[in-house]
């Protein structure tokens, strides 16, 4: 294990002979100073090193050794480059031992230890590679700023990686901009592989889900050979990569406008050797001048991407039409109602029955076992209004927009994970011609 800089998490060790072990292991724990986190190691000369909290080790507290618990014993000080964890430590869940490392290196620095310190620990955090991000819950108590930066170095090192940053809200400046802060290491860059496709980003300026690996991997699988599609918030390419690289896409306009995200785009395209089938439109993607291309439009946004439907209804083909994938936040409280839709007679001429979802979905070529989530996920009522209401909308729009009458058809509900409690996350598959 390697600490922030790089450098090997050597432990300080008191070095005796074998027959005064027990006595100085006695004295050790009585003033709280043996390192339990490592094993007591024989030197290769005969003696026996006894693993510390060097922080808390005085020159005293050698004296004592020396003079009162063992006369005439050899006591020095070493550095064991390579300790060898203990059983208990090798027991141990990341959390516990974070916790376990954190407090006796608090506690030699003079920090009295409480349940409240314990407490504002993480329990929970996002690794990429060698960087360990933490949520914006944790350590929140002032006293941590009086140990910092050397508190860094320990949470690194009890958790395995080289550096550290830690997650706030998101900015409300439209682009989703993360406010993380590096805590630890000189950058935030880091790269992901899902399903053979890479990606690099900077955490503290791009975001990165986790939940959405099982819609990119849906979006892997949809058939889009020689199909032309317009990604409204492409971001480092969450789901313009796999368009492009597994299923098939001929070409790929993805719009983004945090200039951040764009500059890892433009990397990922690179990365994955698909540049020459993409073009990126820097920007809001509200004021976008393409028009009758698509065959099909992604709307990757949560909470709601209902701002961009209106330019979705714009860039489909007009000829052809072609399949909307549009993302949404649906609230599943009981007994809370949903906005009603517009007009009630149009609702009726587009609403499908939940067995017509089914049996589109059927027919889209689902394997069993989606078929069985996709059925319990079509009944779900709240998802179905919400489908029912969008498609009723998206109608309205493309006449609007087309100056003529569109049909459309819900072809799939998918949900990609749970947002919040009462709150999903889901991606309604919808069909215009």
């Amino acid at each position: 294990m390697e600490r922030g800089g790089g450098k090997p998490a050597s432990v300080v060790a008191v070095v005796t002979e074998p027959r005064f072990t027990q006595r100085y292991r006695e004295y050790l724990e009585k003033q709280k100073l043996l390192d339990r986190r490592h094993r007591v190691e024989k030197m290769p000369d005969g003696t026996v090193a006894l693993p510390v909290l060097g922080e808390a080790l005085s020159e005293q507290h050698l004296r004592e050794l020396r003079n009162r618990v063992a006369p005439g014993s050899t006591c020095l000080l070493t550095q064991l480059l390579n300790p060898v964890p203990s059983k208990k430590t090798q027991g141990c869940s990341p959390a516990q031992r974070l916790c376990l490392d954190v407090s006796r290196w608090a506690e030699g620095c003079g920090v009295t230890w409480s349940t409240d310190l314990e407490a504002d620990l993480p329990r929970s955090w996002q690794r990429h590679g060698d960087l360990l991000l933490l949520s914006e819950d944790c350590f929140q108590a002032k006293l941590w700023k009086n140990l910092e930066p050397e508190l860094w170095e320990i949470v690194a090192s009890a958790l395995g990686v080289r550096r550290l940053a830690k997650r706030g809200r998101i900015s409300p400046d439209g682009t989703r901009t993360p406010a993380v802060s590096l805590l630890l290491g000189d950058h935030g860059w880091v790269e992901h592989v899902d399903n053979g496709i890479r990606y690099k980003f900077d955490v503290t300026q791009c975001m990165f889900s986790f939940g959405n690996i099982t819609e990119k991997l849906r979006v892997a699988s949809l058939p889009c050979a020689g199909e032309v599609l317009v990604d409204l918030y492409a971001g480092i390419g969450y789901f313009t990569l796999p368009f492009l690289v597994h299923a098939g896409a001929a070409f790929v306009h993805a719009c983004e406008w945090n200039p951040h995200a764009v500059v890892a785009l433009r990397n990922n395209l690179e990365l994955n050797g698909v540049a020459d089938r993409c073009q990126i439109h820097f920007g809001d993607n509200r004021k976008l001048k393409l028009s009758d291309i698509a065959d099909r439009v992604n709307l990757g946004l949560i909470p709601s991407s209902e701002e961009g439907w209106p330019i979705a209804c714009q860039v489909l083909r007009q000829d052809a039409g072609g399949i909307l994938h549009i993302h949404q936040n649906v609230e599943s409280f009981p007994g809370k109602k949903l906005q009603p839709p517009g007009s009630s007679e149009m609702e009726k001429e587009h609403r499908p029955s939940p067995q017509q979802i089914i049996t589109n979905q059927l027919k889209n070529g689902a394997s069993s076992d989606s078929r069985r989530k996709m059925q319990s996920a079509a009944i779900k009522p709240e998802w179905q209004r919400w489908a029912e209401t969008t498609e009723t909308r998206i109608a309205t729009l493309l006449q609007q927009v087309h100056g003529k009458p569109w049909k459309t058809q819900i072809l799939h509900i998918q949900l990609v994970k749970p947002y919040a409690p009462h709150v999903d996350h889901v991606v309604l598959d919808l069909e215009c011609r």
